[in-house]
């Protein structure tokens, strides 16, 4: 192994429309779909197979049915055998930490040319029986199937849904709609700003299909031709105020705000429960659980060159900063401060922005902390239709471990709409307290 200096370039890609959870795509695989959006990035880059050096995807919720779900999916599409192949999770940044991955391989001298991405089935997500198999009501199969009514009652033995779970934070005990929350009070980010936001994204992203941008990178399946939920919700763009109907997570009967301030008060420091305020994160400005998968193909430049790959832009810097899990969503500015440092670059300089919007709290306390810590004006990027222009995640849907790669195709797209733009961003949070930035310049 030896490092070497090399441009990196990212030469096309493709993505499935993305399904909603429990509907048209429930039936597919995470390998299926990774085979699916492959083929695809392979096709639309004329990329030959046999010049693959390697796969690499991200997958939040790996299971045992593709074990190391990269060499699977690699082999079902008829890539060499030689070639390398690696499954990475990093959470919802994990197909960006892919595709950093294969620009670090590239410039250790591992390969030339990968295809990375990633993929998420959140429809099918797993229960799960959890304890040791020590406990004699786990020691095989044949025992569990013997004594499953029993399960429930055994000490040491619970039943539990693995999306649920894997949607809390271990560390700080707090599930990722709970950290939105965090920042929304934190930052002061009203419930009339978030719905607005979310709402902004939907609109923007259907006049997006409509207008033909995603059909350029979407590879349609005979289950779905178009992403699901953005079409599910055309009535919430069409009356706005129906926002406003969607109960609030944190803020009622149940479970109130001010019990919200009592488990996690030590997140907002310098805030404090007063009566009379309300919870502010609903299901409506927030993303969907979805499944999906998203490819790209990643090459050195002078490999892609002789290749006679479409060079569209080049990986300028990229940067993971972690911070509190229970503040993840504000990851993003952190890890884009870092990165443009990196690429010696200014925040002013970017002509097109991809971010990821987990929750509308969230974009809007990254927009705060960025122009408070850093100076960078996020939210007149997006008043500028510079940022995110097609709609995002609240629109589009979350495949956690797609939405990375996804972001880039979206950048791409929106660098090739502007013959002016030049230099943008993809950036991401990720459940832990993990922020991902990559910073590219386009070329074609």
């Amino acid at each position: 192994m030896h490092a070497e200096s090399r441009r990196i370039v990212v030469c096309g890609g493709a993505r499935t429309p993305i399904g909603h959870i429990a509907r048209s795509l429930s039936e597919h695989k995470a390998a299926d779909l990774m085979v699916h959006a492959v083929n695809a990035a392979l096709e639309r880059t004329g990329l030959p197979q046999g010049e693959v050096d390697g796969l690499v995807c991200g997958w939040v919720g790996q299971d045992s049915d593709a074990p190391n779900l990269a060499r699977v999916a690699l082999l079902r599409c008829g890539l060499p055998e030689r070639s390398q192949a690696v499954t990475v999770q990093n959470n919802c940044v994990s197909s960006l930490e892919a595709v950093a991955e294969a620009a670090r391989r590239i410039l250790t001298g591992e390969g030339e040319a990968y295809v990375a991405g990633g993929v998420e089935s959140m429809s099918r997500l797993p229960y799960s029986l959890m304890g040791p198999r020590s406990a004699k009501e786990l020691r095989s199969l044949e025992t569990v199937k013997a004594r499953w009514a029993e399960l429930a009652h055994c000490a040491g033995v619970s039943l539990v849904d693995s999306m649920e779970r894997g949607l809390v934070d271990p560390v700080e005990n707090i599930n990722m709609a709970a950290t939105a929350e965090v920042c929304a009070q934190l930052f002061g980010v009203s419930r009339e700003a978030q719905d607005a936001y979310a709402c902004e994204s939907l609109r923007r992203c259907l006049e997006a299909w409509k207008r033909g941008f995603y059909a350029a990178h979407v590879a349609p399946l005979p289950q779905l031709e178009k992403d699901e939920y953005p079409f599910l919700r055309e009535d919430l763009a069409a009356r706005p105020e129906k926002f406003a109907k969607a109960p609030a997570l944190f803020d009622n009967s149940a479970y109130g705000l001010k019990d919200f301030y009592r488990d996690f008060g030590r997140h907002m420091p310098g805030r404090t429960y007063a009566e009379g305020m309300r919870g502010t994160v609903t299901l409506f400005n927030s993303c969907a659980r979805s499944d999906g998968a998203a490819a790209l193909v990643v090459a050195d430049f002078e490999r892609a060159k002789a290749l006679r790959l479409p060079l569209l832009a080049e990986i300028k810097a990229w940067e993971f900063y972690g911070n509190n899990p229970a503040q993840m969503g504000i990851a993003p500015a952190l890890a884009a401060a870092s990165a443009l440092q990196k690429a010696g670059l200014r925040f002013e300089a970017l002509d097109r922005i991809e971010l990821h919007e987990p929750f509308a709290a969230t974009v809007l306390s990254i927009f705060a902390v960025g122009k408070e810590r850093f100076g960078h004006d996020w939210q007149a990027q997006h008043e500028a239709r510079a940022l995110n222009p097609n709609g995002g995640s609240i629109a589009l849907g979350h495949p956690l471990g797609a939405t990375g790669a996804r972001l880039v195709l979206n950048l791409l797209g929106a660098l090739a709409d502007d013959p002016k733009a030049r230099l943008g961003m993809a950036a991401a949070c990720a459940g832990g307290g993990m922020g991902g930035a990559m910073v590219f310049e386009r070329l074609a």
